[in-house]
């Protein structure tokens, strides 16, 4: 029998590393801690400075650690959600399949949200939620349960940010478009900072358009007239827009509201009306008045 050549026992002794990582990733995607520390444990002992120990270490003290225990103070769960975040995740990453990080993660998201069900919500500590630990973990249900849980929620940017999520991801943009229009006019930096977590393209396109075309400061604030400008040039969304909660105690959500109402005076024909509600457009922002004269020249060439 002819025996292995020196460069043959070096592939086998390089392969076996790699097979003593793969003991540890198999029960480490079946969740199974008793399973893969025993491997992990093997793969140290023979490969101590391994680069991916570390990494694995994380994960298995991931499984082993797993509490039920309700989160006693917002403190204790921010703790605990830095530590998923800036540990576990990267952890994750660094040695599971790509397309196996998410739904691994997943697990870990869910039992941090039901260990925080019981705190309630506290504008200081907005991040210490169950309801984006809920999204986190995929559950669109259980965060629009959880928010619908929270007083006045619509008129708090957090928990409408949160909603307009859920809503999203449960049902696509369409159902999605008038917690939209209400979140950019109560809070349009959360709006900005929501579009690129939905990453929906056709949104996306929307805000380049925007920003490309709308005559305003260039500030953040400017984004709580994209819905007032939405109806300008998408009219067909007018329907949903038109669902919003009219916030009377701001310019640009009147001013959607007011560009709903001059629709249907134009459609009416009533000419002497449509005058002072474009007077009173032109009050609330001169460059949206200018954009909507510019569409009505154009439609009447």
């Amino acid at each position: 029998m002819q025996q292995p050549t020196i460069q043959q026992l070096d592939i086998f002794a390089d392969s076996r590393d790699v097979m003593l990582r793969n003991d540890v990733l198999e029960p480490l995607q079946r969740r199974d801690a008793v399973a893969a520390r025993t491997a992990l444990e093997l793969l140290a002992g023979e490969y101590p400075d391994d680069g991916a120990l570390p990494a694995m270490s994380v994960l298995v003290r991931e499984l082993e650690r797993g509490s039920p225990t309700p989160f006693s103070d917002h403190e204790t769960l921010a703790s605990a959600r830095r530590h998923l975040e800036d540990e576990v995740v990267l952890a994750a990453r660094r040695v599971l399949p790509a397309q196996n990080v998410q739904s691994w993660l997943t697990p870990c998201w869910r039992a941090l949200a039901q260990r925080a069900e019981s705190l309630p919500f506290r504008t200081a500590d907005a991040d210490s939620h169950a309801v984006p630990l809920w999204l986190l973990a995929g559950d669109g249900a259980a965060a629009i349960e959880a928010v619908e849980a929270i007083e006045s929620w619509s008129r708090i940017p957090a928990p409408l940010a949160w909603m307009t999520e859920a809503r999203y991801r449960a049902a696509g943009l369409d159902a999605a478009w008038p917690l939209l229009a209400q979140l950019a006019w109560l809070a349009p930096a959360r709006f900005v900072a929501l579009l690129p977590t939905l990453g929906d393209a056709s949104l996306d396109a929307l805000r380049r358009r925007f920003d490309a075309e709308f005559p305003g400061t260039g500030e953040v604030d400017d984004y709580s007239w994209f819905p007032a400008w939405l109806l300008l040039v998408k009219p067909a969304l007018a329907g949903r827009l038109g669902e919003a909660r009219v916030q009377r105690d701001q310019a640009a959500s009147r001013a959607t509201a007011l560009l709903g109402e001059i629709r249907r005076r134009e459609h009416e024909g009533d000419q002497h009306e449509l005058i002072g509600l474009r007077q009173e457009l032109s009050r609330l922002h001169a460059g949206l008045f200018d954009t909507y004269m510019a569409t009505r020249k154009v439609q009447h060439r």
